[in-house]
């Protein structure tokens, strides 16, 4: 939420299902836990956001979307295709190292509590889905060489390899995004 702008009733709900859902796991997370919380009524709850899965999905969409907006700033400010596929990864992998919530999920895909895990699949209204979207509307600007199908390859490629790393890190945020632009520019260089 941009920094000044009111404190919505939903993002409050929001707000309380992510702190519960760090704080004991998604299971503990209830539309009567969450209207205490806020101080207000379930059914208010349930009119802002609807039954649980829908507040599932508003979860992750909000997590998604600020995740969006750093890939964005980072293809916005770069004039150099490659150099804008770095500076995306590395934010969206530096931003994903504190992430709360992420942490939560991952985390519970290792126990039960896997219910939040669908709405981080590649279904096409996805995480990826809507990251590649994403991608390829700021691609246009740039003179890269692909031809379409070869840039739909690229990006859902390159996204997935992101994804995993946000979901199992191997090495630091600034050594995957080289990778990433390294592979990149071999891509380019074919």
């Amino acid at each position: 939420m941009a920094a000044g702008a009111p404190d919505t009733t939903r993002q409050r709900i929001l707000n309380a299902a992510v702190e519960m859902t760090t704080e004991a796991g998604w299971a503990s997370v209830t539309m009567s836990r969450i209207a205490e919380r806020c101080g207000i009524s379930r059914q208010t709850v349930y009119n802002d956001i609807g039954a649980k899965p829908a507040l599932a999905k508003a979860l992750i969409l909000r997590e998604l979307e600020q995740f969006l907006a750093v890939v964005s700033a980072a293809f916005d400010q770069e004039d150099d295709f490659v150099a804008a596929i770095r500076e995306a990864t590395y934010g969206v992998l530096d931003r994903a190292q504190d992430n709360k919530l992420l942490h939560a999920v991952v985390s519970a895909t290792h126990g039960a509590d896997t219910e939040l895990l669908p709405f981080l699949s590649s279904h096409s209204e996805g995480l990826l889905g809507h990251s590649t979207e994403i991608i390829h509307k700021h691609i246009t600007r740039f003179d890269h060489g692909l031809t379409q199908p070869q840039a739909d390859a690229a990006i859902e490629m390159m996204v997935r390899v992101v994804l995993s790393h946000v979901m199992q890190p191997t090495r630091s945020p600034d050594e995957t995004a080289d990778d990433m632009a390294w592979l990149m520019s071999r891509i380019l260089a074919v």
